[in-house]
């Protein structure tokens, strides 16, 4: 691999405006190639995953299925019986007055691995937008439990929208196993994986490592937040909560590359594995749109491309030129943490800022670039 050209993407995204990125490339055994550049990064500086989480909590999830804890097709209310109590939102006055009706079925957990439950992100849409909203004006001291505790967008199994649903995973996962999710992930995950760096809580060692998340401004100006993660979260939020490093994370996309092992054990069952990384038939991905400008641009992975969601990844249904192979998997976090796995190719890497909002085009831009240095080294 011609790390050269690597490190040129790496640092011209850099020079282009991103504050600090950190990308990795691994193959089935060991990462191949890791460089940082930017505000103070280093290889194992601290970032938070946001919705990289879900790669955690996806894996969690297909733990408990093989261990006979969890049946994916039965209510989740079994499991957890206040999903049970989620109603369809019907009507949302502009003040946040709210109408709902109860659902035609169940949510159960292949919906929530599949992003079809009807659960929402409130930067994704102009409703939920309208909820947040409100709950700001009236602060509880269960903020986290809050945000998720909302109203379905339409009844479960109907089609896929992006939000909460792994957040509700992570609450029945921690149900049935009958320990907190960040034991669970100790236990079952940063162990056999032999990670170092990866919890949601932020301890001293992690906090003097940890990287400042920005925000672009209006005008263009990029400025660092002032927020600071608590030492231990109100909840354990599986869709968005972890802390993290470049390389913990590249050791948990190995587990997927190859046949469910990692470094000091396996983690998944190779049958798993090779079921959970094909698309899941009828579920249609559509683009993200903006309802929270500040958070978000609208996100189109791939536009143009066929693409499906697997358990739980996007899913490339088609090779992209110059880059990652058809059934590769993808995801990213909100302050544009990109990674991918390419099965086919026997790779798997991760490109990293900590810069909101999300697809912000430096980010867009300079993951691309990446990735098409990554295949240029390969001979692609």
């Amino acid at each position: 691999m011609r790390t050269h050209n690597l490190d040129s993407a790496v640092d011209s995204a850099v020079g282009a405006g991103a504050p600090l990125v950190i990308a990795g490339v691994t193959g089935p055994d060991a990462t191949g190639y890791l460089h940082a550049a930017g505000d103070g990064a280093a290889p194992d500086t601290v970032i938070a995953l946001y919705s990289a989480t879900k790669a955690f909590t996806a894996t969690a999830a297909l733990q408990c299925v093989e261990d006979g804890l969890i049946d994916l097709d039965v209510p989740a209310k079994e499991y957890l019986p206040t999903i049970g109590e989620l109603q369809v939102l019907t009507d949302l006055g502009d003040d946040g007055a709210v109408r709902t009706r109860p659902p035609v079925r169940d949510i159960t957990p292949r919906m929530l691995l599949l992003h079809t439950s009807g659960l929402a992100y409130d930067m994704f849409d102009r409703r939920y937008a309208i909820l947040a909203r409100e709950r700001m004006r009236h602060p509880s001291a269960t903020p986290l439990r809050d945000s998720i505790t909302t109203p379905l967008l339409h009844d479960p199994g109907e089609r896929w929208t992006y939000g909460t649903s792994m957040d509700w995973m992570g609450l029945l996962i921690a149900e049935v196993r009958g320990k907190r999710l960040e034991d669970v992930f100790a236990e079952r995950i940063y162990a056999p994986c032999g990670m170092r760096s990866t919890s949601f809580d932020v301890s001293p060692a992690m906090r003097e490592r940890l990287a400042t998340v920005y925000r672009r401004q209006r005008d263009g100006s990029i400025v660092p937040t002032k927020v600071s993660p608590p030492d231990v979260p109100e909840l354990d939020m599986g869709g968005q909560g972890l802390f993290s490093t470049v390389p913990d994370l590249l050791a948990l996309l190995r587990v997927w590359l190859g046949d469910g092992m990692g470094a000091h054990g396996r983690v998944l069952q190779a049958a798993t594995v090779a079921w959970a990384v094909q698309g899941a038939p009828g579920v249609e991905v559509t683009p993200l749109p903006s309802a929270i400008p500040a958070l978000t641009r609208e996100a189109d992975f791939f536009p143009g491309a066929r693409k499906s969601w697997a358990y739980s990844f996007l899913r490339n249904d088609d090779d992209v030129p110059g880059g990652r192979r058809a059934g590769s998997l993808t995801w990213a976090g909100l302050a544009n943490v990109f990674y991918w796995i390419d099965r086919s190719s026997g790779i798997a890497a991760v490109w990293a800022t900590q810069l909101l909002p999300f697809f912000d085009p430096v980010a867009e831009q300079g993951v691309a670039a990446f990735e098409h240095a990554v295949y240029e080294g390969l001979g692609r």
